[in-house]
């Protein structure tokens, strides 16, 4: 049995989950979010919560049964919580500003960059070297905050570049000069 799947996922209040022709879907006070599944796993909708199983022993339904049981996780607490990733800018004259539906970054080199913003996703500057990433589905925070950082990825000399905020860069020696 795996460890994950096992689990129940609570059902808080005020959240509704209908699971109908391979797609469930999940509804909150922050939105509404839906995610496909395959046949190998089955989910009991009870009134507190929700308990995922799978249909046989084999490999393939084993391998399922844990993420779909995170993923179900993941839409109720976006739903209700939702995610945020925080990256930090560091480096001279590296910042970052909002406007409209683009992220204008310059981040010391020749032309500035304009990072069309995706739909579903908030972007908050709260100082020119600090971008909040937020909405209510995890993989669009994570996949939007990666592209954002991969703009220009610290170094490990000066620690310039984009980075998240809990992220230790690995420094280098510099040269030593004799």
């Amino acid at each position: 049995m795996s460890r994950i799947g096992k689990m129940p996922v609570a059902l808080p209040a005020g959240v509704k989950v209908t699971v109908k022709d391979g797609v469930i879907t999940v509804e909150g006070p922050k939105g509404k979010l839906t995610q496909a599944f395959r046949e190998e796993v089955a989910f009991d909708v009870q009134k507190e919560q929700i308990v995922v199983t799978r249909k046989d022993e084999s490999k393939a339904s084993k391998s399922y049964h844990g993420l779909y049981r995170q993923l179900l996780n993941n839409m109720i607490e976006g739903v209700t919580k939702g995610f945020s990733k925080t990256l930090m800018i560091n480096g001279v004259g590296y910042r970052a500003e909002l406007k409209k539906n683009l992220l204008v970054l310059n981040l010391g080199y020749s032309t500035i960059i304009e990072y069309v913003i995706p739909e579903g996703v908030t972007i908050v500057c709260e100082t020119q070297n600090k971008v909040v990433v937020s909405a209510i589905d995890k993989q669009l925070v994570g996949k939007t905050a990666a592209e954002i950082r991969s703009l220009r990825a610290p170094e490990p000399y000066k620690g310039k570049g984009v980075k998240y905020e809990n992220e230790v860069i690995r420094r280098k020696v510099g040269k030593s000069g004799k």
